[in-house]
């Protein structure tokens, strides 16, 4: 396991955080800019990936 963070960006880009170094990834894990160049591109893959919603959470979302 990496104690990497990797966020999904609006752009479908992937920011990866390792300590004080980040980077900028494709879905697929290819280096688009920023200090890091080396990531998990499954991870990248898996985090940009569809966003399913959870019936767990939506059951319990209170209505207005």
């Amino acid at each position: 396991m990496t104690r990497a963070l990797y966020e999904r960006h609006g752009d479908g880009q992937i920011k990866v955080t390792d300590g004080g170094r980040n980077g900028i990834f494709t879905s697929q894990g290819e280096w688009v800019s920023g200090e890091l160049r080396e990531c998990d591109p499954q991870l990248c893959n898996w985090v940009a990936g569809p966003q399913m919603a959870n019936p767990r959470m939506a059951e319990s979302a209170p209505e207005h």
